[in-house]
């Protein structure tokens, strides 16, 4: 109960501090309780902290009842008498000493959150702590790749030693939201690598302590990608989850920067020899040269047909190919013809162009009588006519 809103409830507070804190007198309980705003448990809890276990704000007998105390062996009373005298004339006895300020504090310093408000934002909910991560270390040092000149860290105990294995590539992280780290791999032309990493799986610590701390892929992905690290209860790293339909964590994302597309991804632990040999092919292909790849790609035509062509010109065009197709026909017997007889001087006479009677009138469409013919031209037009079922191929040839 915080602030007693009438005398009543006072006196029952009262009563109930006087009842854990037995022997006290109500004076002190209500300073107590008045102390803490009239919240019981802190009073209880301020009384015995604060004063060793209540022995200290105890108060001092009245005068009438010292006198009654025997005074002590006068052979023994010279230094102690005098020391009594001191006490006696520093102030009186029955004083109480005043009760010390209240002190709030939390288990876990800011520090315990420097990961999450690294990684991804701020996030109102407490976090998991890490038992073997040392976020405060991480937060006054610099990450195992960001040593000056190739130096490592110095580490001071095991306890370091511990936390430095599994410390996040803070040197190879972008710190920012998703979208600048998108915008940021678009301006340098770079692929996005997304980490979506847990506290709760080991998995995700794993990939801190032997992927990302691995040489070779640090020096890979510190010149040919932007690499962006979240925790799944961020705000961002649940943004991300749900963009991307992320159901098992931890997962390694590669991110197109300019349409936002995922173009491979990893779940899991991720060796590093099978990590840079799966990111390769993309190394040697920019993020803008796939795109306008993509882009040029040649479109698909149209196959609708164009619908102002009279039916003369059908005819015709008709007539046309099927001539073509002939001619064809016939210089492939030819040359077959000149292969056999290679030893021959035989003349060949130029192919005629045959000729075709004239179509008759096309009929009317007619699902029982009648059947449609297209013919697909060079240029890419498709014609159609339509005959009787009833009509010689000549007719249709």
């Amino acid at each position: 109960m915080d602030g007693a809103s009438s005398p009543a409830e006072e006196q029952a507070l009262v009563t109930s501090f006087l009842e854990i804190a037995a022997g006290q007198s109500p004076g002190t309980a209500r300073q107590f309780l008045q102390a803490t705003n009239w919240n019981l448990e802190e009073a209880i809890q301020l009384f015995y902290v604060g004063n060793d276990a209540g022995a200290a704000v105890v108060s001092s007998p009245p005068r009438q009842l010292q006198s009654d105390i025997p005074s002590p062996n006068p052979v023994f009373s010279g230094p102690v008498n005098d020391i009594e005298d001191e006490n006696a004339q520093g102030g009186d006895v029955s004083d109480v000493r005043p009760p010390l300020p209240v002190k709030r504090d939390v288990l876990y310093d800011n520090a315990m959150f420097y990961g999450g408000l690294r990684m991804g934002g701020s996030s109102q909910a407490a976090r998991p702590v890490v038992p073997f991560r040392n976020f405060e270390e991480e937060m006054r040092r610099p990450g195992v790749w960001e040593a000056e000149n190739g130096s490592a860290p110095v580490i001071d105990s095991s306890r370091d030693n511990l936390a430095s294995l599994y410390r996040p590539p803070f040197g190879l992280m972008f710190h920012g939201p998703f979208e600048k780290a998108k915008d940021t791999a678009n301006s340098q032309n770079k692929w996005l690598l997304v980490n979506l990493q847990s506290t709760t799986e080991f998995s995700s610590h794993m990939l801190n302590r032997d992927t990302w701390a691995n040489e070779t892929v640090a020096h890979t992905i510190k010149n040919n990608f932007i690499f962006w690290q979240v925790y799944d209860d961020t705000e961002e790293g649940r943004k991300v989850c749900t963009y991307y339909k992320l159901e098992s964590i931890p997962v390694v994302m590669l991110v197109d920067p300019v349409t936002g597309q995922k173009m491979r991804s990893w779940r899991g632990m991720v060796q590093p020899e099978t990590l840079l040999e799966d990111l390769l092919p993309y190394m040697d292909d920019s993020p803008k040269d796939h795109f306008a790849n993509m882009s040029h790609k040649r479109p698909r035509e149209s196959s609708k047909v164009p619908q102002r062509v009279k039916d003369e010109n059908e005819d015709q065009e008709l007539l046309r190919a099927l001539a073509v197709s002939m001619e064809g026909v016939e210089d492939v017997g030819n040359h077959d013809e000149k292969d056999a007889d290679i030893d021959e001087k035989t003349e060949i006479c130029p192919a005629k162009t045959p000729t075709y009677p004239s179509l008759p009138e096309e009929p009317k469409p007619d699902r029982i009588r009648v059947c449609k013919v297209g013919v697909r031209l060079p240029d890419g037009r498709r014609i159609q006519r339509n005959f009787f079922l009833s009509d010689p191929i000549q007719v249709q040839a």
